[in-house]
Parts: C-alpha cells; sequence; structure tokens
C-alpha cells in the first residue's frame, strides 16, 4: 500500500480516506480505496467455517470457495461513520470527513450458494458472521472479536458475495484478505472482512458490534442513505472569474437514485446536474454541472441527491450518539478572484 494514497486517520488499526478529487471514473483503486479497522490486521484464516443452526457443517478452504459459480458486482461501500467530523458538538468515534467511501469491482461466491450447502434448519434467523480480527476493548471490557449479523433473508439474497478479489486481482490483505463478505448497498461495517466463521443463530445476536455499535437507537444500521459530494473544486480552492464544471458523485443504498441538484449560491436556488447511467444498481453515479460564476469573492456550491421514491438529501446535519449516517449536504467554498 503506498502511503501517498490516502489521508490517514490511524495507523494501527489501520482506519483512513479516500481522497476524492484525485477519483476519476467510477472504479476506486485498491490502493486509494478507504480502509476502515476495528483491530491490527489479523493472520489471513486458513479456513471458512459454516457452523450452529444447519444441517451440515462445513469447513471450507479458499479454492473450496473459488470453486464454486463466481459473480462480480461493481459496489459502493462507504463507511457509516462517513461526515461524523463535521458534527458540532463533535460524536466520539474516527473523526471521517468525506472519503471514508469507496468503489470497487468484488468478484466472488454467492453466500447463499454457500448456505445452501450447509443446509440451515428451519429455526435459523439470523447469520452471525465473524472475523479473524480481535482485539481488546475498554468499552466491551473483554477482547472481543469483530462480529456482525444479516437476517437470513438478506443472507440469501443472490447479490451477497463472499468475495476473494477486487478490481480483477487477488483481495489485498488490507481489504479482508483472503475472504470477505460483500454486503451491497449497506454501510460497510455489514461487510466482515477476514471471514472466518458464518453461524446460523435461533436468536437475534446481540454482540458488542450489533447492539452497542453501528446502531441508531436499537435499530441495527443496514441501508446506505443517499449523499451527493462534490470531488471538484475543493473546499477552500481559488478560481479565475470564468465558466467551470463542477463534478463529483451521487450513491444510494435507500432507493435508486433520481437526480442530483446543483446549488452555486449556498441553498438558495438549486438546478439539475447532469447525472451519468449506472454501471450497478449499487454503484456511486458521476455527476457534473457548469457553473458560471457572475462577480469575484466567496462562491457556496452544494450537491444534493434524491431517490425515485422521494427521499432527499437533508441540508442540516443528521444527529445521533454515535454521529452514525450524517448525510447532510457538504458545502464546498471557494474564491473567485
Amino acid at each position: 500500500m503506498n502511503a501517498d494514497e490516502l489521508v490517514y486517520l490511524s495507523r494501527d488499526p489501520l482506519n483512513a480516506e479516500t481522497p476524492l478529487e484525485r477519483q476519476i471514473g467510477v472504479i476506486t483503486p485498491a490502493s486509494r480505496h478507504y480502509v476502515r479497522d476495528h483491530f491490527a490486521i489479523p493472520a489471513a484464516p486458513e479456513r471458512l467455517a459454516i457452523e450452529g443452526a444447519v444441517r451440515t457443517p462445513l469447513q471450507l478452504d479458499l479454492d473450496d470457495v473459488r470453486s464454486l459459480p463466481r459473480r462480480s458486482l461493481i459496489v459502493t461501500l462507504e463507511c457509516a461513520g462517513n461526515g461524523r467530523a463535521f458534527l458540532d458538538p463533535p460524536a466520539a468515534g474516527e473523526q471521517w470527513r468525506t472519503g471514508a467511501v469507496g468503489t470497487a469491482e468484488w468478484t466472488g461466491a454467492s453466500l447463499r450458494t454457500v448456505l445452501e450447502m450447509a443446509g440451515p434448519l428451519a429455526n435459523a434467523v439470523e447469520l452471525v458472521c465473524v472475523g479473524a480480527d480481535a482485539g481488546p476493548s475498554a468499552d466491551a471490557k473483554a477482547r472481543i472479536a469483530y462480529e456482525r449479523s444479516l437476517p437470513l433473508a438478506d443472507a440469501m439474497r443472490d447479490d451477497v458475495l463472499l468475495a476473494y478479489a477486487m478490481n480483477g486481482v487477488d483481495l489485498p490483505r488490507e481489504h479482508g484478505a483472503p475472504l470477505r463478505l460483500l454486503v451491497p448497498g449497506w454501510y460497510g461495517m455489514a461487510s466482515v472482512k477476514w471471514l472466518a466463521r458464518l453461524r446460523l443463530a435461533e436468536r437475534r445476536f446481540e454482540g458488542f458490534f450489533q447492539a452497542r455499535r453501528y446502531v441508531v437507537g436499537d435499530r441495527p444500521l443496514r441501508e446506505i442513505a443517499p449523499r451527493a459530494l462534490i470531488a471538484w473544486p475543493r473546499d477552500g480552492e481559488r478560481l479565475p472569474a470564468r465558466p467551470f464544471v463542477a463534478r463529483g458523485y451521487a450513491w444510494s443504498g435507500r432507493g435508486d437514485l433520481a437526480r442530483v441538484a446543483v446549488s452555486a449560491d449556498g441553498g438558495r436556488s438549486w438546478r439539475d446536474a447532469t447525472l451519468d447511467d449506472a454501471l450497478s444498481r449499487y454503484a456511486w453515479r458521476q455527476w457534473h454541472a457548469a457553473v458560471a460564476p457572475s462577480a469575484s469573492g466567496d462562491l457556496v456550491l452544494m450537491a444534493r441527491a434524491a431517490t425515485t421514491d422521494g427521499a432527499q438529501e437533508p441540508l442540516e446535519e443528521v444527529r445521533n450518539d454515535l454521529g452514525y449516517a450524517n448525510n447532510a449536504v457538504r458545502p464546498v467554498r471557494i474564491e473567485i478572484a
């Protein structure tokens, strides 16, 4: 991993943002794709165990998974804490700005195929996904592993993958090699890395990262809220007094994107940007909009996503105890010379 490719929040555990101003096209190179870790990167698990409420417990190695029918999907992953740094007063947690997001082509086997091989019992209700990463937690007052669960109906979706490749090559270590879960449309905490065990459970899972983290109230986080971001120009940039084209990205896991509206006067007026076609229902879409400054001085650009079911990105910050899903519109202030 090239240290110049990311914006680091911490090195151990590794947490780093994608520099969106360097993003060109839809696919984010693995070296610039954001990384969210809770503990040190673990030794690679040799096998994936499928156990619990199943007819046939399994132990699969990477070759076993690779031998199954393969599928590739272009998917945008976003950390649930993206945008937390802008909350006032601050919320505890990693102080992500807007770069805890990236898009890659992920390749793997359908999780459903593996679960059907094991045969979930009729009383199985959730799938607990356990990563090999673990460590001490002051909040949990114990050494814990990273574990999240999926309702069984969601785990059986055709598009949930056991991914072993990213952008056409083997999954990099920092992105969960040899095997990670990929849950399209959901915040990144669901896509467990360094996958070691899948346990079919007969009751609701109440682990630390399910019931005390990545929740709003008593509801575990799931689908990604709609968001549009400006990739260029960047905040604080100085531009000559002539027309320019602003560009950025928009995405949503809570409904298909309908449009991106752009304001060049701090939100007093809006007009639709040009929104590129979707490469995948789960991938961000590029947008661009012509801006013609009428005078020198400060100019405040804003971009706002809306979905086909009428949901709009909020103009005011979204607050909850842990600072999750703050998808409020982010103004970009530039100087026109």
